[in-house]
């Protein structure tokens, strides 16, 4: 039977909520739709690990007829990163050491979109336990921009990123340790959002080594991120699950409220110096620095008050941070005798990872501890500050050094030197593209607030968004 709505993938996230509110869609024909997509163009994109479209069918089923129009998510369809586990479906981590291990258990995640009411179609690409800022894993095919297919997509969650950027799906979560949404959603022309540390409850980070790792959407507009930010949040009412977790938006409602209503006046400050700095060469591109100048001007348009922050050098940051990234990496449970089939950039933060003594880790911890402190004290006299979302365009698959870990690490500082010390300091960030290489290519920027200050991220993005005019582009595999 053809497709009773062959555009669907051509709506925003929103508009096909409003559709499925309506009753005008149902959760299957939703799914139908991506499925037939994903089985049409992922081949050559390499977005998903893993698609389960009779999984998918029946939650597809089961919601319509079982959970209340009322859930955040009713309905809509996305994917689970294939570093969150989901009870039945195999999860590999992006790893060969997992190849073929079924979890019993589905994790905080997983369970939240389900009780929003979303229906997954299966497990977004990562590479190997999300650790690069690339998705080109051994144990499967490497995740390509859709927007030039010789490029990659970035990572960790490059997958939900190609797979949204493609059409593959409306919208999807993703998880972000040092800049795993918003640097595949900066290569993909998207939309990236890290909440707040404690923001989202099944992914508040607090409970995380360095309190890094947080879970955040990936959307083509800054409306849709907000929608789905608004469904991790609150599936269930917002059951606090850490003491020190933030509470729900409160007087100005849902995100999705500042997103599309775009109000404000901010103080904006500007900044290219990253903590970086000292450990290798930063070099912002032409054209990342093109948007980040068509961004200034945006905001000087729009009557923002744009001011530049003075430099501040943090010479211990690249060796404090790589100590918390190294052992962290040293408690991944890799299996008896799977040791040998760990990629080698894995293989060597894990045995660096065991080499640190626990002295060396909790000064890093110290250290950063007053990173952020100094961090966010520096931010406080503006509310937002504008960073370039990457120093350099989408790098080409295969780029990154495969046998020299430490060049590959220095490869990736090269790349995306301005996302992992928001992680440290704990703040929420957003990028979203505002301008276009010669080639097409989409170029995005990066906008960090305060703590707590989602809402003002979405209502300056959405303004921003409205100004760049840009239109629904869309790349060529669509």
């Amino acid at each position: 039977m053809a497709d009773q709505h062959e555009d669907l993938h051509e709506y925003t996230a929103l508009e096909l909520h409003q559709l499925l509110q309506r009753g005008d869609v149902t959760p299957l024909e939703a799914a139908e739709h991506y499925l037939a997509r994903i089985e049409r163009l992922d081949p050559e994109v390499g977005a998903f690990a893993l698609v389960t479209p009779e999984r998918a069918r029946e939650r597809a089923r089961a919601v319509r007829r079982d959970v209340a129009h009322a859930a955040p998510l009713w309905g809509m369809p996305l994917a689970d990163k294939d570093l969150h586990p989901r009870a039945g479906v195999p999860t590999a981590f992006g790893s060969r050491a997992f190849a073929g291990d079924v979890p019993d258990e589905s994790d905080d995640l997983v369970r939240d979109v389900d009780d929003a009411g979303a229906v997954s179609l299966g497990k977004t690409a990562t590479p190997e336990f999300g650790l690069p800022s690339y998705t080109e894993p051994l144990a499967g095919r490497p995740a390509r921009n859709p927007w030039d297919l010789g490029l990659g997509a970035g990572g960790s969650s490059g997958g939900a990123a190609a797979a949204v950027a493609a059409g593959l799906l409306p919208f999807a979560p993703g998880s972000d340790g040092g800049g795993s949404i918003r640097i595949p959603a900066a290569s993909c022309g998207l939309v990236g959002v890290k909440p707040s540390r404690g923001r989202v409850p099944s992914g508040s980070g607090i409970d995380r080594l360095a309190g890094l790792g947080v879970v955040g959407p990936l959307a083509r507009t800054v409306a849709d991120a907000a929608l789905l930010l608004d469904g991790l949040i609150a599936p269930r009412g917002y059951p606090p699950r850490h003491p020190f977790a933030l509470r729900a938006p409160g007087e100005d409602g849902p995100y999705l409220g500042a997103a599309i209503r775009g109000e404000g006046r901010y103080q904006v400050g500007v900044m290219l110096d990253t903590p970086w700095d000292d450990f290798t060469d930063i070099r912002v591109e032409d054209a990342p620095r093109a948007a980040f100048e068509h961004a200034i001007a945006l905001l000087d348009r729009l009557g923002h008050g744009v001011d530049e922050l003075a430099p501040a050098p943090e010479p211990g940051y690249p060796e404090a941070f790589r100590t918390i990234w190294q052992s962290g990496a040293a408690g991944i449970p890799v299996p008896g005798g799977e040791e040998d089939a760990l990629e080698p950039l894995t293989r060597w933060l894990v045995a660096r990872g065991r080499e640190r003594t626990a002295g060396e880790l909790a000064g890093a911890l110290g250290w950063l501890a007053g990173f952020e402190r100094r961090t966010i004290a520096r931010f406080s006299p503006v509310d937002v500050v504008l960073t370039p979302a990457l120093a350099l365009t989408p790098r080409p698959v295969g780029w990154y050094d495969a046998e020299d870990a430490e060049e590959n690490f220095a490869q990736q500082v090269r790349f995306t030197p301005y996302t992992s010390f928001v992680n440290v300091a704990g703040l929420p960030a957003l990028t979203l593209p505002v301008h276009d290489t010669e080639e097409g290519l989409p170029m995005g920027v990066q906008l960090i607030g305060r703590p707590g200050g989602e809402a003002t991220l979405f209502a300056l993005a959405a303004q921003l968004e409205r100004a760049a005019r840009r239109g629904r582009r869309r790349p060529p595999v669509w």
